[in-house]
Parts: C-alpha cells; sequence; structure tokens
C-alpha cells in the first residue's frame, strides 16, 4: 500500500502493529486491515484489553511467571503439591505454559527474562539470576533444570548458570533438557509429546 494515500489512524495502527518482534510492514496492513473491516466491537475489545493489561498482569515474585492483579504469587509455586526443591529455568513466562502441557513435570519453574546475548547488550546482571541463587538457597533445592531454548545464546547462558550454581551450591543437581528439541526452535512452539521426552531424557552438566 502506498502509505500517502491511506488515512493517519491507519498508518498509526500500521505503525503499532509493526513493532510486534516477528510482524514485517506487509503483515502490519494485513493485520490493520482486518481490525478496520471486521465488526467494531472486536476493535473495541481489543483496545479494552491492550489498555489494561499493564494493570491487570503482574509478576510473580518468586518465579516471575505471569499472575493476575491480586495474586501474591504463581500458583505453579504457592500450591503445596509443587515440588520446591526442583525448579525448572526458563527464559520467558510463555515457556512456562509449553511445559505445563506436557502433564509430566510437578516442581516449580524461574524465568530469567531473556538470555545472555553480548550483541544485544544483555548481561547477567540484567537476568533475574540472583534471584535464582537465592531461591535455591531459601528452598534447598535439589535439581535446577535448565530449559532455555536451544539457541547459541540459550546454549551459552545454560553453561554459565551450570558453572555458576555448581559454585554457589554444592547440593544442587543441575541437568538440561535432552536434544528433542530442535535446534533453533524456542521452547513454546515446540510440541507437548516432544518436551515430555526432553524432559524425561534430561542429562546432568
Amino acid at each position: 500500500m502506498a502509505q500517502h494515500l491511506l488515512p493517519k489512524a491507519f498508518l498509526g495502527l500500521i505503525e503499532a502493529f509493526g513493532k510486534i518482534p516477528g510482524v514485517g510492514a506487509r503483515t502490519a496492513e494485513r493485520y490493520a486491515y482486518f481490525i478496520w473491516k471486521s465488526d467494531p466491537r472486536t476493535a473495541h475489545v481489543l483496545a479494552e484489553n491492550l489498555s489494561g493489561l499493564h494493570e491487570s498482569v503482574k509478576v510473580c515474585p518468586k518465579t516471575f511467571a505471569l499472575i493476575s492483579e491480586g495474586e501474591d504469587e504463581s500458583h505453579l509455586y504457592s500450591d503445596s503439591s509443587r515440588d520446591k526443591t526442583q525448579v525448572l529455568v526458563v527464559e520467558e513466562p510463555l515457556d512456562i505454559i509449553a511445559m505445563e502441557k506436557t502433564g509430566g513435570y510437578n516442581g516449580t519453574y524461574h524465568c530469567l527474562g531473556g538470555v545472555i546475548s553480548p550483541i544485544d547488550n544483555i548481561s547477567p546482571e540484567q537476568l533475574k539470576i540472583g534471584e535464582l541463587l537465592q531461591r535455591i538457597q531459601d528452598d534447598e533445592v535439589r535439581e535446577v533444570i535448565i530449559a532455555t531454548n536451544a539457541s547459541i545464546e540459550g546454549e551459552s547462558t545454560a553453561i554459565y548458570l551450570a558453572k555458576l550454581i555448581r559454585e554457589k551450591s554444592h547440593e544442587a543437581k543441575v541437568s538440561r533438557l535432552a536434544r528433542g528439541i530442535p535446534i533453533g526452535v524456542d521452547l513454546e512452539y515446540a510440541d507437548s509429546l516432544t518436551l515430555s521426552q526432553a524432559l524425561k531424557g534430561r542429562t546432568e552438566i
């Protein structure tokens, strides 16, 4: 579409969609056009959910998973049936959903908030690593399962974490998901069966 031929409001929506990772200019245009040609109620519902997103969604102070407003901690941590001595470390909150779908894990989680990436200026200090080390101590964690993605950054972060945890805690075992997950595939996009097998076949690192 020739940008100068479009209304200002339409261009603003295209620009907003274009800021979403993985959404190119053409896809942003299609999203904007879809919203415009849909029932106006669709746009209203979308606007309402977006406007209340940051007020209604919080972060668990223990696991750094997403929680609803009014909750003090993630129920995946506060639930007494969950094993607090086992922690599965993921990059982002949505990775937790993927792991829970397997139905084969009953420990707790810890979200790093990303991975170490010098090219993106992300250092260990910017991740929730210090909080993880504190949890290992407070909850007397017996096993830390590192489930960062199978990328160069994910692997580097896993190695860094394993070394750091061993230096700080001589009690906690450190393991890594088995290589059933293809290189370059993010955890949240892997199917439940693959994740389940990767969890069962985890190896100590």
